[in-house]
């Protein structure tokens, strides 16, 4: 009975690395659905410039406009490549978020047919010990009856 006493604190443990786990992956697909927006939002305003530019492509522009958009258009892309590594980061964190808990709960479950499995060894040792003293009673009876004897239960 103690070792199934140990195996229900280690259910116990295992729940709360899991519950943990699951806490942990919503968090990461949190900050992945945030990083996505985030990018959808640059290239969205990108192609928005990009529309206002080409729209006024035949009208006469200074060469400071010119230079500052161009400056402008680097920059974004440039956010928009590093918002690409932060995307990329954040799958990767989200992959082995699911994987921890994809862990997690393989060891729960593992941890449960453990202790079904020790239930019911347990369960069938008493119903053998139950049905061996009932078939000693039986005997005893039997002989008593057979032979005239009176035994006394222990």
């Amino acid at each position: 009975m103690s070792s199934l006493n140990a195996l229900m604190i280690a259910i116990e443990m295992a729940t709360r690395k899991r519950d943990e786990a699951r806490q942990a992956l919503r968090e990461r697909q949190y900050a992945h659905d945030a990083a996505k927006s985030q990018m959808e939002q640059l290239d969205n305003y990108a192609r928005e410039m990009q529309q206002r530019w080409g729209a006024s492509e035949g009208a006469a522009m200074k060469p400071e406009v010119m230079f500052h958009h161009g400056q402008f258009m680097d920059r974004l892309q440039h956010a928009i490549n590093l918002q690409t590594k932060v995307m990329a980061d954040q799958a990767i964190r989200l992959e082995a978020a699911q994987k921890a808990l994809m862990a997690t709960e393989l060891r729960l479950s593992s941890l449960n047919k453990v202790v079904e499995t020790r239930r019911r060894d347990i369960a069938l040792a008493q119903m053998r010990r139950e049905q061996k003293q009932t078939d000693e009673r039986a005997a005893l009876q039997f002989i008593g009856r057979t032979f005239g004897l009176q035994f006394q239960e222990v």
